[in-house]
């Protein structure tokens, strides 16, 4: 067995575990766990943005600590609540996925991607404003530049999952027949 399979099983494994299930169980605690998984990547382009103004000086190097620290506090936990309830619909290799998944995956991969591209374009128009104004002149540290990156690979990263996660009906209540079956 190759590594990535043995991941993959470790992967469906952990998801199936019971200890996530409170905080997914309804669609409304779902939905806290996207909107915590949201601000935890608010709160790293926040860094970017803070490191733009100040850096470079140590009052930037302190509030990227805190707010990096702030934004795993937020964002781990969601993100693994969230894998765990859509049962890796957005992290899994498609072969592991049935075919309600799949289709599930693309609809959250669509939307996400058209949601990337809305961010992108925001970055892009912030970004030519901002130089706009200093003209030859205009500089950005380049740790403001390293954590706008960041910051977007996250986002186009996870947007799939948070859509998933935004999306995932509650399941039908014991004793009643799957809708989809």
């Amino acid at each position: 067995m190759k590594w990535h399979e043995r991941w993959d099983a470790h992967v469906v494994r952990s998801m199936e575990h019971e200890r996530f299930v409170p905080l997914y169980r309804t669609r409304a605690r779902r939905r806290l766990l996207v909107a915590s998984g949201a601000t935890g990547l608010l709160m790293m382009w926040a860094d970017a943005v803070v490191t733009w103004r100040i850096a470079p000086s140590d009052a930037a190097v302190v509030a990227d600590f805190v707010l990096l620290a702030l934004m795993l506090v937020l964002y781990l936990p969601a993100v693994t609540a969230l894998n765990a309830a859509t049962r890796g619909l957005a992290s899994l290799p498609e072969r592991r996925l049935d075919e309600r998944q799949v289709a599930e995956r693309l609809r959250a991969y669509t939307k996400a991607n058209t949601l990337m591209r809305v961010v992108l374009t925001v970055v892009l128009a912030v970004v030519f404003a901002v130089m706009w104004g200093g003209g030859r002149t205009a500089q950005v540290p380049a740790a403001a530049v390293v954590l706008v990156l960041v910051a977007l690979w996250l986002t186009h990263l996870i947007l799939p999952l948070l859509v998933a996660g935004w999306r995932l009906p509650d399941p039908p209540p014991d004793g009643e027949p799957d809708q989809a079956g």
